[in-house]
């Protein structure tokens, strides 16, 4: 009789619910879900549009160019004549227009891979948004303390571990659905996809959200287990986003920074998130470099929430 009346919670039980209690939470604050639509508006549409390097080279922005008419020998022409030939300002005009029309598409193809700019910042935004996503993940950890929901949870049968990967998981599935939020408007604003491109690769795309977002999720919660302050957690949170987002190739390539900016770069997390994220939208598809960027992710989600979750059994407490 004993035995029929133990109780053997599961784990996935556990998770499941702490899960759905925080995406509750974020859904039942409007305010909290409007920022998360609004938020990548305001960065495509103002700063995505005005930084237009596209256009810095059109042939408009060096204004009407009035060349004089211009005397050659004969032996320019084609075929060669004898004496002198005079070409008129005006096709030489026509010529020099067309020659700088050519330059913007030219260099932003060789230096971004693609000929527009907003393209190139819109997909660089999806990493933006996924980096304040899961900052969020540490501070509610510091609200659940403050508000003595942490104490409840703690007494429960519901592990540690549990409590931690449920926050986890709640950041890959909100970075997922504002992601799909910018991938729609940047298509309405312009953004042009690759020839390779398939609804297949959506799924690739949700992969590489969900183990960056695994990943910083569990760093920052890893900072926020011993915090019970919120402002403390902001400082710290700030500290780091800001570096992981400008030491990335979200913004611009990584041949156009210094040596030095280089090296960080090529551990950057997000730098691998953006590159596999454009490889898998606006560049042509290659599977070798995706597949590296994906491991990278995948090594980077599985330390890093380890560390997570072994710290959580050692120091979080009441």
């Amino acid at each position: 009789m004993s035995k029929m009346n133990e109780y053997h919670p599961s784990k996935f039980h556990g998770i499941w619910a702490l899960t759905k209690r925080e995406l509750k939470k974020w859904l039942k604050e409007p305010i909290i879900l409007l920022m998360a639509i609004l938020q990548p508006i305001l960065w495509m549409g103002l700063f995505g549009k005005a930084m237009n390097i596209d256009n810095m080279f059109a042939s408009a922005n060096f204004g009407n160019i009035n060349m004089p008419n211009l005397t050659l020998p004969g032996s320019y022409a084609t075929p060669p004549v004898t004496g002198y030939i005079t070409i008129p300002g005006s096709q030489i005009s026509a010529m020099f227009q067309q020659a700088l029309a050519n330059i913007g598409p030219n260099a932003m193809q060789n230096i971004f891979g693609v000929k527009d700019y907003f393209s190139y910042m819109s997909v660089g935004m999806i990493s933006f948004i996924v980096m304040f996503t899961t900052m969020f993940s540490g501070m509610s950890i510091v609200w659940d303390r403050r508000l003595g929901f942490l104490n409840k949870v703690l007494s429960t049968p519901v592990s540690r571990g549990a409590i931690i990967f449920s926050k986890v998981l709640n950041a890959g599935l909100r970075s997922m659905f504002q992601a799909t939020i910018i991938l729609i408007l940047a298509v309405i604003f312009g953004l042009q996809v690759s020839s390779t491109f398939t609804p297949l690769n959506i799924f690739g795309v949700y992969a590489a959200i969900f183990l960056l977002s695994v990943g910083l999720s569990s760093v920052f919660l890893a900072l926020a287990l011993r915090s019970t302050r919120q402002e403390t957690q902001m400082a710290i949170v700030n500290l780091i986003n800001l570096p992981l987002m400008f030491a990335s190739n979200s913004l611009f390539p990584i041949s156009m920074m210094p040596d030095w900016i280089q090296v960080i770069v090529r551990v950057n997390p997000v730098s691998y998130l953006t590159d596999a994220l454009r490889q898998l939208v606006i560049l042509p598809l290659d599977s070798s470099l995706l597949m590296f960027d994906l491991t990278y992710l995948s090594i980077f989600a599985v330390v890093f929430s380890f560390i997570g979750i072994a710290l959580s059994w050692r120091f979080l407490t009441k």
